[in-house]
């Protein structure tokens, strides 16, 4: 039975035991998702050309988790593909996930980017970077201690500091640096905060053109999806009005966080499931999945789309992101204690 390509959550029950009945199918695997179906179709559209079996696809724009833990066994999740190692550090630990244990994605994936113990992959990557305006920047280089340097006091912009995207640089840093460094370089991007934290990435270009700010931090893939933005001119104007520079730490490396897969622990169609996470581990859909998302493949030595090389040289942190992950909570708490989403005059 066919359900169509993408159900939104809150559907009713009526969706949720179609999708249950398509869960027993042949030839299928279910695909429960943060990400937008648009960015995943054409990498599971690619799978399915190779294989031959098809995919249904649930997003959700919260409540992942406690949905296929509600749903318990008879979940019809198969896999689940989302953004982020918090996330996916979070599907673990609520036990709605699976190990795998495959020679070839181990080859082809590199650990940093994996679970060690295979509850979880990352298949693409995006960089954690500095947005600066064309116009008023003219330094080429800066580093992430450099954020909280007073040359930079009213002139940096950010979406909230408890944001994932954030917690995952600031987690990294406690890792790098330790928690009294990173606190008290917290305490320094505060001071420098041109307004209180608000919006997403691509507002913050936004900021930039409009002359709120000069620096941002931002997400790779946005300036992608700026620069290419033909429905909405406004967001062209923004991703054209800025340069990506490529923040690193003392050993000369930018961070990086990843979209990635899981299998579900009760997955219906296991084996359908493992050659979906054999297919994005492979070459052709790390193309195909970067190129489209305007983010980087995890595979060492694979190029980026012309967009993205178009940024400049990315050389990726190598620290695991289960290392980042454990200090995700002390991250929270350091930013709640700084008081950075409260903007720079408090």
């Amino acid at each position: 039975m066919k359900i169509g390509n993408a159900f939104k959550a809150g559907a009713g029950f009526a969706f949720a035991a179609l999708f249950a009945t398509s869960a027993l199918a042949d030839g299928t695997v279910n695909v429960y998702t943060y990400r937008q179906p648009e960015l995943i179709q054409p990498v599971l559209d690619a799978f399915t050309a190779e294989t031959g079996i098809k995919t249904e696809v649930l997003f959700l724009d919260k409540g992942l988790e406690e949905r296929v833990a509600a749903e318990g066994a008879n979940s019809p999740a198969d896999v689940i593909m989302t953004v982020d190692i918090a996330r996916l550090t979070a599907a673990k630990e609520k036990g709605i996930t699976q190990p795998l244990v495959d020679d070839t994605v181990n080859k082809l994936l590199p650990a940093e980017y994996r679970d060690p113990e295979g509850h979880w992959f990352g298949v693409t990557k995006r960089a954690r970077v500095v947005y600066t305006s064309k116009d008023r920047v003219k330094d080429t280089a800066i580093t992430y201690a450099d954020l909280a340097d007073p040359k930079w006091k009213g002139k940096i912009c950010i979406r909230s500091g408890q944001h994932d995207y954030n917690l995952a640089l600031f987690s990294a840093a406690i890792e790098h640096w330790g928690a009294e460094k990173t606190e008290e370089w917290l305490k320094g991007l505060k001071a420098n905060l041109a307004k209180k934290p608000d919006g997403g990435d691509r507002p913050q270009a936004g900021a930039i053109a409009a002359g709120e700010c000069d620096v941002a931090l931002g997400n790779t893939y946005y300036v992608g999806l700026m620069r290419t933005n033909e429905k909405e001119p406004k967001e062209k104007e923004w991703g054209n009005a800025i340069n990506v520079i490529f923040p690193t730490f003392e050993n000369g490396l930018t961070h990086v966080n990843i979209s990635g897969i899981a299998l579900a622990k009760n997955a219906p169609n296991r084996d359908n499931a493992v050659k979906l996470v054999q297919f994005l581990a492979s070459h052709e859909a790390q193309q195909v999945y970067a190129e489209k998302n305007f983010e980087y493949p995890v595979e060492p030595g694979l190029a980026p789309s012309d967009v993205v090389k178009a940024f400049g040289e990315l050389k990726s942190d190598t620290l695991p992101l289960a290392d980042i992950a454990k200090n995700r909570k002390a991250a929270s708490e350091m930013v709640d204690r700084v008081g950075l989403d409260d903007g720079p005059s408090s």
